[in-house]
Formats: structure tokens, C-alpha cells, sequence
């Protein structure tokens, strides 16, 4: 009879992690803000700052409201927002021509890493080699320019992505038609575009460089580091020869999501298409704590590897890969209309959450406001939906980039045209940037740290984590984009990590025991 109390409430435990699978709620818009002036801003990433806040970039065109400084035609638009969303400073940085930001992240000295793409020749951009070139920038804590780095050629390069490496460094992938000056080694002719990934020293100096495809359009759209020192890129290949084979549909034609696995030196490991008889673009690669990655974007392709699309127009598409990089599972997301995700990250609970928008209003889609909404969706550790949510309002509404913050909520940026809906204090512009907060412990589940002994101290850490759990846990510690940095399994000992080379921020330490979980958030400063 004394075992019947713990086998009940394990019971119970269990049932209600599938209840909360099934039934689990989507979460509440604790705040959202949008910031412009009255002509056009698009963000597009977004990143959770150590103190809580949150740093934003995309590209502007206004030159009132909440801009100052601005340059002339698209400027970066850098903002800094505090932990409630209200506006502490932004920067506009450029030239007199087109200056797009795609990618930002606070780095370990409490200042910025800035990537995207230029026009400009003069002002804040220096070194432009030819029509558009990567454009890197390096600011400080409170927006002030360390420096900048113009790359590229006399062609077309577009940086779409940016993180920094556990040397300081940084990595950055996009896409290149040139074949000269600091682009070596194109696979096509004009006008065929290659993967093309840089990896920077921490002030900015070429490492090395590598283009990546075949004779046809390959084109990144999101990089990587990966626990073991190299890289994971990720976007799409309209290509079937050079450095991609098994193209599903036919060369020139349609696209396939192409994966390419890196080595600290850019060498590739391996290279993955994946994709139908049709379209399939991805747009966003994550490294999960079992060593595979999660892979995100759109398709229209309903055979191949693609199953169960819902309509005769675009899917969300979501991969989950081994660290091998064959497919474990896949899902389409979405309605009948156009559905397309941008932005995919593992959270604390081994689930994904993925954003981008939805023109749908039926299938997996409700509510949807009208025109393009914002779609949230979140997925179990096995892809099935747990929860979703339209945000927006009567007109266009995009989500381009989304992170699970230290709370257990997110934050998703993005634009809005719409002035009403969930959408409140617009600048009068064609499109603003849309920021949302969006509560945490939507699924339901509450997790009892009793079930499983977790210590990790000191927090903050400065060079030395320790970490104290059961026998045989499996002990891993992710950063806020849930990126694996460090897997063990405990031998019932005290575990040393060293954090010296770990960027500062939040962390979460997950130990995962006989069927249970116990995350704690720690800090490393």
C-alpha cells in the first residue's frame, strides 16, 4: 500500500504532460509595441539583452517619429528596448543609398553585432567593393559604431545572417554573385548566386571564406555555430550539381531546402536537400540539445519528403534532422491559403516555436485577424502542435523573427500596416516595426524541480558553472536561442564547465531524469 501514493502521482505527472500536449493554451500578449515614423520599417531579428531587454533590427525609411539621425533612402535601423518594450535608444546607420539590416545579437561585451546588406559608398559605410555588399557593424553597449566592415565583390552580396563564435569571432552567411574581390571560388556564372560564408575575427578581419552550391541559384539565409566547433548553414538550392546532389525537383526550376554542415574551417561535412517535386525555401537552422538541428521555412511541394500540405499554395514547413542530417520527422503547418515561417528555436521544454505569417484561416490556422497575421505556433519535441496564435490586425502583419526569453514567454518581431486589431499605437506608416511579448507557461505544464535534484552555482557565473544532479541525468546548458553549449551525464558528481569562453547572458541548465525535466536559468557575466 506505500507505493500506491508515488505511483499515483507519477500518474498523474504523466497525464498531465499528454493533456497538456493536446489541450495546452496559447499564450496572452503581456505588451506590444510598434516603433517608425510615418513611412516604412520592416524588423527583422530580434534578441533578448542581458538585462532583460531586448535589441531589434531591420530597415527604415522614415525620417521622423521615433527615428533621428538618419541617412537618406533605407538605413539600418538599430532599437533598444528595455524589459517592458519602452524605447531607450536607436541608431540609424548608412549612407545616402540602400542600407538593409537582416541579423543582430547582443556579444559578449554587452555591445552589438549588425549584418545585412549595402548600396551606400559613403558616410557610416566605408570599403563597398562594388553594387550591394555585406554590411557588418560592431556597436557598442549604447549604439555608438566600434567599427564596420564592407565584404564582397564588384557583384551582388547579401548578408542574411550573423552569430558570434565561442573565439570571439563571428560568422556570417548570405549569398554572392561575385567571383572577385573577397569572393574566391563561384560555383555559376552571372547571374547565379552562391552560398557564400565568412568567418570574421572579433574585429572583423576575413578568416576564411567559403562559397557553397552549383551552376544554379543557392541562395543561405541562415548560420550556426554548432557545439563541436564548426558550422550549420541553412537556406535553399535550385541547383543539382557542383556541391548539391539529390535536388527533388527539377534544376533552374524549383528549390530545395539545402543544409550544409561545416567544419571549423568551412569545409563541408555533409549536405542535405530536402524538399518535393515543388518549391520548398527554408529560412531558419537551430542546432537542438540532441546534437540534430530543426530546420524551418515553406513549401509548396506535396510528395518527396513533404507530407500532408494543406492546400495548393505555401505550408510552414518544420524539419527535424539527426546530427547526421537525415530527416527524423517533418510537419506542415498551415491552411489553404499562403502560410510561411520564418524563424524556428528549440525552447526549454525540448518543443519548438516557430513564427512567420498566415494568410490562412482555416486548417491549423484560427483567428486570424485578417489579410497576413503574425503565426505563432508551438510543437511538441515530436512536431505536433500544441498551441497556436494569430496576431495582427485587417492588413498585413509579418513575424520574422522569434525567441523563447528568460521567463518561458517570447518575443517576436516583425512589421505591421494594420492599425487596429492587436496592433495599437501605429506611427502612420505603410509598414512599423512590431514587437509582441507573448506570456510563458502557456502549455500548462508545471513542473515540480523536487522530482528531479538540480543545483548549479554561483549565479552569476564568471569562468566556473558547477552543476550538482542525480546519477545518470542527462545534463545539458542552451542559451536563449536554444543553442547547445554543453551535454553531459552526470556521474552522481559535482560538474566543473568552464565559462570563460561562453558569451555573457542567460542560460538554461536542463537536467532530464527517468521521464522528467527540470530547467534553471542561470547567468553568466
Amino acid at each position: 500500500m506505500s507505493n500506491i501514493k508515488p505511483l499515483a502521482r507519477a500518474i498523474l505527472i504523466l497525464l498531465s504532460f499528454v493533456i497538456s500536449e493536446i489541450h495546452a493554451q496559447a499564450p496572452n500578449i503581456e505588451w506590444e509595441k510598434t516603433f517608425g515614423g510615418s513611412e516604412e520599417e520592416r524588423a527583422k531579428s530580434v534578441w533578448q539583452t542581458s538585462d532583460g531587454g531586448y535589441v531589434i533590427a531591420g530597415a527604415s525609411i522614415s525620417y521622423n517619429g521615433d527615428l533621428t539621425g538618419t541617412h537618406g533612402a533605407e538605413d539600418f535601423w538599430v532599437v533598444k528596448t528595455d524589459a517592458t518594450g519602452g524605447l531607450q535608444w536607436q541608431v540609424s546607420l548608412g549612407g545616402y543609398s540602400g542600407d538593409w539590416a537582416t541579423s543582430v545579437q547582443q556579444t559578449t561585451d554587452g555591445g552589438y553585432i549588425v549584418a545585412g546588406y549595402t548600396l551606400s559608398t559613403t558616410m557610416d559605410v566605408s570599403g563597398n567593393h562594388g553594387v550591394v555588399d555585406f554590411w557588418v557593424v560592431k556597436l557598442s553597449s549604447t549604439g555608438s559604431m566600434q567599427w564596420q566592415k564592407a565584404l564582397g565583390g564588384t557583384a551582388g552580396d547579401y548578408a542574411n545572417c550573423i552569430r558570434q563564435c565561442s573565439d570571439g569571432g563571428f560568422i556570417v552567411a548570405g549569398y554572392t554573385l561575385s567571383d572577385d574581390g573577397d569572393v574566391t571560388g563561384l560555383h555559376g556564372t552571372l547571374p547565379r548566386n552562391d552560398y557564400w560564408v565568412v568567418k570574421l575575427s572579433a574585429t572583423g578581419n576575413i578568416e576564411w571564406q567559403k562559397t557553397l552550391g552549383g551552376s544554379e541559384d543557392d541562395m543561405a539565409t541562415s548560420v550556426e555555430p554548432c557545439v563541436d566547433g564548426g558550422f550549420v548553414v541553412a537556406g535553399y538550392t535550385f541547383s543539382n550539381d557542383g556541391d548539391v546532389t539529390n535536388l527533388h525537383g527539377a534544376a533552374n526550376t524549383y528549390a530545395d531546402y539545402w543544409v550544409v554542415k561545416l567544419n571549423s574551417t568551412g569545409n563541408i561535412e555533409w549536405q542535405k536537400t530536402l524538399g518535393g517535386p515543388s518549391v520548398d525555401q527554408a529560412y531558419s537552422v537551430k542546432q537542438c540539445d540532441d546534437g540534430g538541428y530543426i530546420v524551418a521555412g515553406y513549401t509548396t511541394s506535396n510528395g518527396g519528403d513533404v507530407t500532408g500540405i494543406h492546400g495548393n499554395y505555401q505550408d510552414y514547413w518544420v524539419v527535424k534532422l539527426n546530427s547526421a542530417g537525415s530527416i527524423q520527422w517533418q510537419k506542415t503547418l498551415g491552411g489553404t491559403d499562403d502560410d510561411r515561417a520564418f524563424d524556428v528555436q528549440q525552447c526549454n521544454d525540448g518543443g519548438y516555436v516557430v513564427a512567420g505569417y498566415a494568410n490562412s484561416t482555416n486548417g491549423d490556422v484560427t483567428g486570424n485577424h485578417g489579410g497576413p497575421d503574425s503565426w505563432v505556433v508551438k510543437l511538441g519535441s515530436n512536431g505536433v502542435i500544441q498551441w497556436q496564435k494569430a496576431l495582427g490586425g485587417a492588413i498585413d502583419d509579418h513575424a520574422y523573427s522569434i525567441q523563447q526569453c528568460a521567463d518561458g514567454g517570447y518575443i517576436v518581431a516583425g512589421d505591421a500596416s494594420s492599425m487596429d486589431g492587436d496592433v495599437t499605437n501605429p506611427n502612420g506608416g505603410s509598414y512599423d516595426y512590431w514587437v509582441v511579448k507573448l506570456s510563458g507557461n502557456s502549455t500548462g505544464i508545471e513542473r515540480d524541480e523536487t522530482e528531479v535534484s538540480l543545483q548549479a552555482y554561483p549565479i552569476p557565473a564568471k569562468d566556473e558553472l558547477f552543476i550538482e544532479a542525480l546519477y545518470g541525468s542527462e545534463i545539458t546548458i542552451t542559451d536563449i536561442k536554444g543553442n547547445l553549449i554543453f551535454k553531459t551525464v552526470s556521474t552522481g558528481q559535482r560538474v566543473s564547465v568552464n565559462t570563460t569562453s561562453v558569451p555573457n547572458g542567460i542560460y538554461f541548465v536542463k537536467n532530464k531524469s527517468n521521464g522528467f525535466v527540470t530547467t534553471k536559468k542561470v547567468i553568466i557575466n
